[in-house]
C-alpha cells in the first residue's frame, strides 16, 4: 500500500510564490519517477514537471519553464515543485504523480488560485 499526501496549494496574487508538496509513504522499496501534473476547469490534466529519482534530470511544460522547479528528497520520499512569477492561467488542480516498482500512484490533488 502507497499512498501519497499532498500540501501547499491555495489563493495567491499574481506574481506571488507558492510551494508544492507530495510524500509518499507507504509500501516503498524505491521511487523512480515522480512527475507533477495540472488541470483547470474544462480542460484535460496537463503535465507539468518529472524528475527522476537522482534528481540530476528534470523536465518541464514550455509554459512553467523560468518559472517552477521540481526538486525531490529522497530520504524523505518527498517532491517539491516551487511555483514563483505565478499567473492566473496556472490556476488548477495539481497532482504528484510517483512511479514505484512497476506501479503508478496519484495524489488527492491540491487546488492552486492566482488572482489577477
Amino acid at each position: 500500500q502507497v499512498q501519497l499526501v499532498q500540501s501547499g496549494g491555495g489563493l495567491v496574487q499574481t506574481g506571488g510564490s507558492l510551494r508544492l508538496s507530495c510524500v509518499a509513504s507507504g509500501s516503498i522499496f524505491s521511487i523512480n519517477r515522480m512527475n507533477w501534473y495540472r488541470q483547470a476547469p474544462g480542460k484535460q490534466r496537463e503535465f507539468v514537471a518529472t524528475i527522476i529519482s537522482s534528481g540530476d534530470s528534470t523536465n518541464y511544460t514550455d509554459s512553467v519553464k523560468g518559472r517552477f522547479t521540481i526538486s525531490r528528497d529522497n530520504a524523505k520520499n518527498t517532491i517539491y515543485l516551487q511555483m514563483n512569477s505565478l499567473k492566473p492561467e496556472d490556476t488548477a488542480v495539481y497532482y504528484c504523480y510517483a512511479k514505484i516498482q512497476y506501479s503508478g500512484y496519484w495524489g488527492q490533488g491540491t487546488q492552486v488560485t492566482v488572482s489577477s
